[in-house]
């Protein structure tokens, strides 16, 4: 895990029973030789976050919870927002979504100094964020999308979305104070896009997805200010 990761996040996982090891992303030390190491001297198998097909696969499972709620509201056309680091979770979704609610189409969603995915889609090829570390979404900061990823994301997905901190930290308000929902900055990106980019959505309907919950309390007292 990244050194700056919420310290939270790496005390629970400790909980949990993990041994963490924390590589300095902030320094630009590479996560991924990092790994190849630790699987070249202990004999692991190493499961990449999003560069990975079960992973992918996996993680598809939202999108299939979605394609079966959309069935029973009756929506057979929506834009899903989805919150995008390398792009696991948005392939993921995109892929069921095609098979099951072709109509309903994946947005992907990153914070505005880190919107990799959303330039490399306007591009056409990949491309990487002149910073790796120090944004507010510290769950989503990627270098690049995955080779895996992105050419799935390319074929099914819309434009991508790109939001401010500011609008980050209104929509972690929002999920607490309306949903009961404590969200990580990361997590509530998708959230942000809807609730103060609806001029960049098309369609009237939209879903969005909130991942993770990982928040310390100062960032979380950040958001709960923005309530007035």
């Amino acid at each position: 895990m990244p050194a700056d990761a919420p310290a939270l996040k790496i005390a629970n996982t400790r909980t949990e029973g993990a041994e963490v090891v924390l590589y300095d992303r902030a320094g630009g030390q590479s996560r991924e030789a990092l790994g190849a190491a630790l699987v070249e001297e202990r004999g692991l198998t190493l499961i990449r976050p999003y560069d990975e097909p079960q992973v992918i696969a996996g993680q598809g499972t939202c999108g299939l919870e979605i394609a079966e709620e959309a069935r029973m509201l009756g929506i057979e056309t929506a834009e899903v927002l989805v919150p995008c680091g390398g792009g696991g979770l948005s392939a993921g979704i995109a892929l069921a979504l095609q098979a099951e609610a072709p109509g309903v189409r994946v947005r992907t969603v990153e914070p505005r100094d880190f919107d990799d995915t959303a330039r490399s889609l306007a591009a056409g090829r990949r491309l990487g964020n002149a910073s790796q570390a120090g944004g507010l979404c510290d769950a989503i900061l990627t270098p690049m999308p995955g080779e895996i990823t992105f050419p799935i994301l390319a074929r099914l997905c819309g434009p991508g979305l790109a939001v401010g901190d500011t609008d980050v930290l209104r929509a972690m308000a929002e999920a607490y104070q309306r949903l009961k929902l404590v969200a990580e900055p990361g997590g509530a990106v998708a959230l942000a896009a809807a609730l103060f980019h609806g001029s960049e959505i098309a369609g009237e309907t939209v879903i969005c997805v909130i991942s993770g919950g990982n928040v310390d309390a100062a960032t979380f007292g950040l958001a709960l200010k923005t309530l007035g």
